[in-house]
This record gives C-alpha cells, sequence and structure tokens, in this order.
C-alpha cells in the first residue's frame, strides 16, 4: 500500500448523454458493441461475425441468449473483453410470449411436448395475481436442455442421450414480472431478473402453477444492465458502418462502462502508482452515514480510475476500510 490519499470525485457518466465516439479509427478499438441478436443463430456466432468484419480477435459477448432468442447481446471488444466479470450477473430485460395448453422438454417451442393438449382457461385477474407469486427472490431449477454442467458435461448434451440427472435450484431474483397482452391461450408479459435467470424455466413454472402446462413461445431481451435496445444494431449494419468507416460511431467507449460507479481522477505520481498496480487509500473515502454506528463505513465496492485526458486508466475494488486494489489495469 502507498502512503496516497485519493480524492473521490463525484462526476458519473450517463451512458445515454455520450454523443457518439468519432475517434480517429486508426485507434486501437475497445469497447462495446450493442448488438441486435437475431433468431435462429446463437451468441458465439454473433462473436464470430463481429470478429470476421472488425478483423481482431479478442471480441467475446456479456452473457448468452437462446438460438431461438432475439435482443440485446452486448459483444466486448479489444480491452473491453475484460470487462465480462462485472456484466454476468447484471440485470436484464425482456419481452416474450407464454403458450398454455402443454409443456415441452425444453421449456420453449423447439422442444418436444411432455404432456397432451388441455385447452386452457386463462382469466387476467387470476393470472396477475399468479405473476406477483413469481417475484421476488426464489429458488429456480434451470431447464434439462441448458449449458449448466453435470460431472463436466453439458446439461443438454445428457439431455439429448436421454441419460437421466438433476440440476439443483439456484436462487434468482425477479424484479418485475408484468401481463402485458392475454390472447387465447397466449400471454405477452416482460420481465426484469437477475443474471442467471431462466426465463424458460419462468413460463415452465408460471405453466405448472396454471395447470395444463406451458412453454415460452418467444422471447426478445430488450436491456442487459445500461446496454438498451434502442442502440441495439444487426450485423448487417455493424456491416454497413465498417463500408461507410463509421464503425467508431456504433462502439460504446471503455470511458461509459460501468455507468454506475463513482469515477476519480488521478495524475502524475498518483497514475503512475496506479499503473503498478499498487493498492490505494482514498482520502474522504464514503463517509459513515448520520446515525450510523462508529467505525462502520458504507464503502463503495468499485472505483472508476481516469487519467487526466479522461481515459480510463483502471478498475479498483474495495479491500478494506478505505483501501481500495486496482484489480483491472487498462493503460
Amino acid at each position: 500500500m502507498t502512503g496516497e490519499r485519493f480524492h473521490l470525485n463525484s462526476n458519473r457518466t450517463n451512458l445515454d448523454a455520450i454523443p457518439p465516439n468519432r475517434t480517429s479509427p486508426d485507434r486501437e478499438i475497445s469497447g462495446v458493441l450493442v448488438m441486435d441478436k437475431a433468431a435462429g443463430i446463437t451468441s458465439h456466432d454473433v462473436v464470430a461475425g463481429v470478429r470476421r468484419l472488425l478483423r481482431i480477435r479478442q471480441v467475446g459477448h456479456f452473457g448468452t441468449l437462446d438460438p431461438f432468442a432475439t435482443g440485446v447481446l452486448p459483444i466486448s471488444v479489444g480491452k473491453a473483453t475484460r470487462f465480462a466479470q462485472f456484466y454476468l450477473k447484471s440485470r436484464k430485460a425482456y419481452e416474450g410470449k407464454i403458450c398454455f395448453g402443454f409443456s415441452t422438454d425444453t421449456y420453449d417451442a423447439t422442444g418436444t411436448p411432455t404432456s397432451e393438449r388441455v385447452p386452457a382457461s386463462l382469466d387476467r385477474a387470476t393470472l396477475e395475481t399468479i405473476f406477483r407469486s413469481f417475484t421476488g427472490r426464489l429458488m429456480q431449477t434451470p431447464p434439462l436442455f441448458s449449458a449448466k454442467r453435470v460431472a463436466g458435461k453439458r446439461a443438454y448434451e445428457l439431455a439429448r442421450q436421454h441419460k437421466p440427472f438433476q440440476l439443483a435450484p439456484v436462487e434468482v431474483e425477479i424484479y418485475a414480472l408484468e401481463l402485458l397482452e392475454l390472447a387465447g391461450d397466449q400471454v405477452r408479459f416482460a420481465v426484469e431478473c437477475s443474471g442467471g435467470t431462466y426465463v424458460r424455466s419462468l413460463a415452465h413454472d408460471i405453466g405448472q402453477k396454471v395447470g395444463g402446462g406451458a412453454y415460452l413461445g418467444g422471447l426478445r431481451r430488450t436491456a442487459v444492465a445500461e446496454f438498451k435496445e434502442g442502440r441495439a444494431i444487426s450485423l448487417d449494419e455493424l456491416a454497413k458502418a465498417v463500408l461507410e468507416n463509421r464503425l467508431m460511431d456504433c462502439v460504446v467507449p471503455l470511458e461509459a462502462l460501468l455507468p454506475d460507479c463513482p469515477e476519480l481522477v488521478v495524475r502524475g505520481r498518483e497514475e503512475k502508482s496506479i499503473r503498478h498496480g499498487h493498492r490505494f487509500e482514498l482520502a474522504q473515502a464514503i463517509r459513515p452515514g448520520r446515525g450510523a454506528p462508529p467505525g462502520r463505513w458504507n464503502a463503495v465496492t468499485l472505483l472508476k480510475i481516469l487519467n487526466g485526458e479522461r481515459r480510463l486508466l483502471a478498475v479498483a475494488r474495495h479491500v478494506t476500510g478505505s483501501i481500495y486494489h486496482p484489480d483491472l489495469v487498462l493503460l
């Protein structure tokens, strides 16, 4: 730990307020592309497409989407691939369709029916009551056709081989679940949930509670953390932007990532210390709230550290007291 005491800058970066990045195309590309994944392709197909268009190998994603699903898929490029650790459990938003009357083995429209079709008798009031029972923290069992690992193998591999196995329930959180439209035996809905939630399981479990079974008939992701549908582009649109030399207009810069994290601007000796990965002490760390017991600090978990040119230098994690460690050094 150095003896430096750094001062916290209360300014925060608002992603929506940042104008398109017009950095010279000669500069190294690092940032996030908010891609609009089409149905019928995998998340890895999108990664491969971006890699091919940009001719960059360092490309990743912040959480997959099932092949049948569409919507927001944040694709990280360059140094942004190192930010995946901060986004895999991020809050996500979806809109979709639940079809009642029978269930399927995959819990979606691509699967094989696992029950006889039963005429669904649905009313809005009953469904809204059931939807409310699925909000908050709850234990959810992932679908058998999922990427969960069982004894070193993917669950979907075992399911395709008809081998018996069980998946342990995991805790997820449903922040909001809204019934948008009821038409016959189909329901349109919107949901906001924690990372790790399987919307297919949510549809299946609702069908079990209603009776007669149900499956997810369609799904579109509208947001992942700060990445929203309004900024999403297709692979075709990205290809056009590359041809027209507008690529940087599509890239969310590193400085705009983690917009809710407080920023710390450093210069000179402080900047050099951060570059070498040294721990540091914040001069006036987040102070204890009024009425808090002595010695209790409401410390911020992560800090974005910028240099004097407001380039993102590092992301530091809270250690103890007012001590932070730069876990991720970028410059």
